[in-house]
């Protein structure tokens, strides 16, 4: 036997014994990689005679090309076992049912406005609704906006084209507050509702948004004081972020709409870069409140010698933030169903101070 043959017998044998795609590749490495056995025979070729090139050529090349079809050959044979290996081990069974996936889910919006309005309602809180487009006796003027106040101005409020006959602009509210009017309008005291609901105002960044939520409230009574109000918010926050009580302050404020006005901070703690509620040195506003303006109930009809009240609001979508750990309020109003599947809630989990808000 020649050497060629030989070794052809060799290579070929090494190709058959080959067992994976790795010892192939070893086997085509040897054979003809660049120090490989038929490439050498292939680059001593320069130095035989013309005569001997034109004999030894034919045999050479078809050596490799032999041991190349049988390389390629094996490689798809190991390439396919191993494949079907896989799909053996990694096959699904299909008689098994699918994962179950939720469909849609309750934006932590809304999730967190039901969490508010159960609160309230057990404590004696009826619900009331009005309009989100309003007029400026319901949105300013009866809240006791004087006539130049910046609330009015363009770059704070969404204002209407002026109606085509009377020259009246509506607005969008800047407030849930107008519902309050509404309803000192309409009933008579006592009086105890929330007002929850959409409201407009030019603000946008990572913490404000020119649509945003808020809820309000009203307590119109005798001889209601500010011990009332404080007493309900304390109680409310303390039941909300589900805490054993509240360590909260009331810092003196000015809303039109209320005298004494205030704003409601609880204790909180920023190091780490991360907010803990009810606890170390620094303070978090949450809300604004007071004791309803006399004015205020003029307005309405009611008689501030003979009824008093108090009213607060908060903004929605910011508790929610706080709650559930959301940095951002633009991505609340963005429709991106992956935030949306991350922060939403089951619908079958309705708020329920009994059993649980969250």
């Amino acid at each position: 036997m020649t050497d060629l043959a030989q070794l052809e017998l060799d290579l070929i044998n090494a190709i058959g014994a080959a067992e994976s795609v790795a010892a192939i590749e070893e086997v085509r490495v040897a054979a003809l990689g660049k120090t490989g056995a038929v490439s050498a025979l292939l680059k001593g070729m320069g130095a035989l005679s013309p005569d001997e090139r034109r004999e030894q050529g034919p045999i050479i090349n078809g050596l490799r090309d032999r041991v190349s079809a049988a390389i390629v050959a094996k490689k798809a044979e190991l390439e396919a076992a191993e494949l079907d290996a896989r799909l053996l081990a990694e096959r699904v069974d299909l008689t098994l049912p699918s994962r179950p996936r939720r469909k849609g889910g309750v934006h932590p919006t809304m999730q967190v406005m039901d969490e508010m309005i159960a609160l309230f309602a057990e404590m004696g809180f009826a619900v009331a609704e009005g309009p989100d487009i309003e007029d400026d006796f319901h949105n300013f003027t009866a809240l006791n906006f004087p006539p130049k106040h910046p609330a009015r101005e363009m770059h704070d409020t969404f204002f209407l084209k002026p109606d085509p006959e009377t020259g009246e602009r509506k607005v969008l509210r800047t407030h849930t507050s107008p519902v309050q009017v509404r309803t000192m309008m309409s009933q008579k005291p006592p009086i105890r509702i929330i007002a929850p609901g959409r409201t407009f105002r030019k603000d946008s960044d990572a913490t404000h948004t020119p649509m945003f939520h808020q809820i309000e409230g009203l307590v119109i009574d005798r001889d209601i004081h500010m011990g009332h109000l404080k007493t309900t918010l304390e109680t409310f926050i303390a039941r909300f972020f589900e805490l054993d009580d509240v360590n909260a302050r009331f810092r003196p404020h000015h809303f039109p709409f209320t005298e004494p006005s205030a704003e409601m901070d609880i204790r909180c703690d920023r190091s780490g870069g991360k907010l803990t509620l009810n606890e170390g040195e620094d303070w978090l506003e949450i809300l604004g409140c007071g004791m309803v303006h006399p004015n205020v109930l003029r307005n309405c009809g009611i008689d501030p010698d003979e009824y008093q009240g108090f009213a607060f609001g908060m903004g929605v979508d910011r508790l929610a933030m706080l709650k559930y750990g959301v940095s951002d309020l633009r991505p609340m109003f963005e429709a991106d169903t992956r935030w949306l599947a991350h922060y939403g809630f089951s619908a079958f989990a309705a708020p329920n101070p009994a059993s649980g808000l969250s």
